[in-house]
């Protein structure tokens, strides 16, 4: 095996544990979603393991990215994002960036009629929602928050939290979220997005 093979190969455990981390998941909610087994996906995620064919498949499908993703194939110079949605909990998300860790942008579809019962979730991380259409009900903690078109919200994931649909139709969100607890915010000065600490 090239140093080249072995660079890329070595690379795969961090990458895979970045995904994983990035969607807030056990090993073993991964492991029930794949098929493969705790003790497997350990390995692989600290390079104990040689990655095959038949065990990143699964995983790439699990966690949304294209199978060069995960193994950090040399870029082909196209940088379009080729938009692959995932329905989850009822709605639709399309990752909008590639690469594992950090930031991560997301359209979020949510349906006019959200599933019943749906409970406040809470999880390491830092959320910013952008509506773009439709009305959006944000439960935060105790508090009942409502936005539309053109409003956007921040917020420490921790605390508990549901974002659904309101009014009766669907609405869509840009989300920009991050598991390490980065802020992201609409910053006035700048016109744009900025990052901060």
């Amino acid at each position: 095996m090239s140093t080249t093979e072995q660079d890329v190969l070595a690379g795969v455990g961090p990458r895979l544990r970045a995904l994983r981390q990035a969607r807030s998941m056990s090993l073993a909610a991964l492991a029930a979603e794949t098929g493969l087994t705790t003790s497997t996906l350990s390995r692989l995620e600290n390079g104990k393991l040689r990655p095959t064919l038949e065990q990143l498949l699964p995983l790439a499908r699990a966690h949304g990215v294209p199978l060069d993703e995960l193994v950090a194939a040399p870029p082909t110079g196209d940088p379009r994002i080729h938009l692959r949605p995932v329905r989850r909990g009822g709605f639709t998300v399309v990752p909008l960036t590639r690469r594992p860790g950090g930031i991560q942008a997301y359209k979020v579809v949510y349906p006019a009629r959200p599933a019943p019962g749906t409970a406040l979730r809470a999880h390491d991380g830092y959320e910013w929602f952008y509506v773009l259409s439709g009305r959006v009900s944000l439960v935060l903690g105790e508090q009942r928050y409502e936005f539309g078109p053109g409003e956007a919200a921040e917020f420490d994931t921790r605390t508990p939290h549901r974002i659904a649909a309101a009014g009766g139709r669907a609405a869509e969100l840009l989300t920009l979220f991050s598991a390490q607890g980065e802020r992201a915010h609409l910053s006035a000065e700048r016109g744009g997005l900025a990052e901060q600490d």
